[in-house]
């Protein structure tokens, strides 16, 4: 049986290559770099390229596992998936905002085994083992230990590619809002999750999203000691896209209102709608 650092290694290494790329071509996307992919949705050269740097580095070391990436789906193979999302934060990057990152998580009969985020502009790597815990840059990270919700900053995110929710999330803000001490949506989910990881957010939640802007940052979350579902409370949210975390006691406040104003909608949507349109 290969050993989970392997694993975590060869995933330490795609992040820190792509990221390498990405950083080095911040600020130099011109218009005829862009692709709109639909409404809201758009894709970049460097998407693409550093996608395929993470793809050839993964399989360079394990050729036979099955890959779930933003651009790319390789079905057939053994019982390991990676989850790869090269550029989280895309809009971020467009603008030259400095919020982006790289997202990689490592599945087993799908259960979560290994997860890195990297970002890039601050050369912070983010990562987790099942198990083990969760590090930053090698050193140990925990979710904070705030217990009072009215002193919790917390992130989120909105659903702006499915304007349909958009009445309901605004509902779930408010009353988040109303009872913590500050909200912040910086648009690069990855990180944001990372961010409870560490204990810099306290709690999180969004809709619509897809399985690789969240396979990695819920196993930081977890694997430092925090919680992270569907906002119903159910499964961990990598499926479903739709996110509820924090530490024990802010997660324990955010999720049940994330779950009284957004299920009711979500489950009423048409057929394939629930989840980020761009998740294909």
């Amino acid at each position: 049986m290969i050993p989970l650092e392997d694993f975590t290694a060869v995933a330490t290494a795609a992040c820190r290559r792509a990221g390498f790329y990405l950083a080095e071509n911040f600020g130099r996307v011109s218009a005829e770099m862009i692709r709109r992919k639909k409404q809201m949705d758009y894709v970049t050269e460097m998407d693409l390229t550093a996608e395929r740097m993470i793809i050839d580095t993964i399989t360079a070391s394990f050729p036979t596992h099955k890959i779930m990436a933003e651009e790319t789906r390789r079905d057939t193979g053994e019982g390991y998936r990676w989850v790869i999302d090269p550029l989280d934060g895309t809009t971020n990057y467009i603008h030259g905002f400095p919020r982006y990152a790289v997202s990689i998580a490592l599945e087993k009969d799908g259960e979560l085994m290994v997860g890195t985020v990297y970002d890039p502009e601050r050369d912070e790597l983010f990562a987790a083992e099942k198990g083990r815990g969760a590090t930053l840059n090698g050193r140990p990270i925990r979710v904070s230990e705030i217990t009072d919700h009215t002193l919790a900053l917390v992130g989120t995110g909105i659903p702006f590619r499915n304007i349909e929710f958009l009445d309901s999330y605004l509902e779930s803000l408010r009353e988040i809002t109303l009872g913590v001490s500050g909200v912040r949506r910086p648009g690069a989910a990855a990180l944001d999750l990372a961010d409870v990881a560490c204990g810099r957010t306290d709690g999180f939640w969004e809709i619509c999203l897809c399985p690789w802007d969240v396979a990695a940052g819920s196993l930081l979350i977890t694997e430092g000691g925090g919680k992270c579902s569907n906002i119903d409370g159910q499964s961990n949210g990598v499926e479903s896209g739709h996110v509820a975390a924090g530490n024990p006691s802010v997660y324990a406040f955010i999720q049940p209102i994330a779950d009284k104003f957004l299920t009711p909608a979500l489950a009423g949507a048409s057929p394939g709608l629930p989840k980020s349109q761009s998740c294909r």
